[in-house]
């Protein structure tokens, strides 16, 4: 596999002073339906994430970082919906948001030396917070873990970090159904993700243990053959057929980045392969054997169908793509994770 060049371009043509645009209509942004603070956060995870970023991608870590502090309320909270005059849409909550929030921000405390003041100070808010939502609480760990690596003695993320792992709680016994949920539904590798995070940090071998029990059940049953076959976009439970589609890049990005973890926790060989499967997935090594990534736009087209993608290359899928290709290529040098 001849894996790209992790481009920004696309992103760029995505984002404004004020941030991210959610939409697109083939390459161009479609401005009317404003920003969210889900696709912001994750943009500012994968400026951070970059080892040498350019003037020019720092510059837009600084605008998402921005962004993503002036969405959260006192209590901890972020509202998720900007409209085009900067108004805030909806109520600030504990849903998606505040975990993607809290995962950028504790990224950027451990990587980015000039927004960790920043970023530090209104995690710290957020830290007090509990979500009812799983995944909500599976995003916010990472982040928790995170700000571990530059504070080792950070109780408020020691505590969510545990939290978040009694809330996704111990894998099932049944043989064919490990899952914590009756239905797998959407970035689902990060619960697994979640577990394997607050087992290497927090010295639980259990928790440690069931993450990658969770993960490597989801990984064959997100196989087919030697390429991803990935849950589709209204879930997937058993006895219902596969393929499903239409298939979404987030589903691929979130199980590239928890064998990414997985490989730099125990070095098998399983995991490296599950990450360069999930940059094949954008490049046509898929179900409908189509090529999600455009090499002349830099852009990841939004979804696959069973004959044909989504042409539009909205955020969420941009993003996916750039994620997986940033896991992929810390596979191919050994660039290794700190958690």
């Amino acid at each position: 596999m001849i894996l790209p060049i992790v481009s920004f371009e696309h992103l760029l043509r995505l984002s404004d002073e004020t941030g991210l645009f959610e939409h697109a209509e083939l390459t161009e942004p479609r401005t009317e339906h404003g920003y969210c603070v889900d696709d912001v956060a994750r943009g500012l995870l994968v400026a951070v994430r970059e080892p040498e970023p350019s003037d020019q991608l720092i510059s837009l870590a600084q605008v998402y970082l921005r962004f993503v502090t002036a969405a959260q309320a006192r209590d901890g909270r972020f509202h998720n919906r900007r409209a085009l005059d900067l108004s805030w849409t909806d109520e600030a909550n504990l849903e998606d948001c505040w975990g993607r929030a809290m995962w950028a921000l504790g990224t950027a405390v451990a990587r980015a030396p000039a927004l960790a003041e920043r970023a530090r100070a209104h995690f710290d808010i957020g830290v007090t917070c509990r979500s009812p939502h799983l995944r909500a609480m599976a995003f916010a760990a990472l982040g928790a873990a995170e700000v571990l690596i530059a504070t080792p003695d950070h109780l408020g993320a020691r505590a969510l970090l545990a939290d978040a792992a009694d809330f996704i709680g111990s894998r099932r016994t049944e043989p064919d159904w490990v899952w914590p949920e009756p239905r797998l539904r959407y970035a689902n590798a990060v619960l697994p993700e979640a577990l394997l995070a607050a087992g290497a940090v927090l010295g639980d071998a259990r928790t440690l243990a069931d993450g990658l029990t969770m993960l490597g059940w989801l990984l064959d049953i997100e196989t087919s053959g030697n390429h991803l076959s990935v849950t589709p976009v209204d879930g997937w439970a058993l006895g219902e057929p596969r393929p499903g589609f239409d298939q979404q890049p987030i589903e691929v990005a979130a199980l590239a980045d928890a064998c990414a973890r997985a490989y730099h926790l125990t070095g098998d060989q399983r995991w490296k392969d599950g990450v360069l499967r999930a940059a094949a997935w954008f490049l046509g090594d898929n179900d409908a054997q189509k090529v999600l990534h455009d090499p002349l736009s830099g852009g990841g087209r939004d979804g696959l169908h069973w004959n044909r993608c989504n042409e539009n290359q909205g955020a969420e899928s941009t993003l996916a793509m750039i994620a997986t290709f940033q896991r992929a290529h810390s596979m191919l040098v050994l660039c290794p994770m700190t958690v």
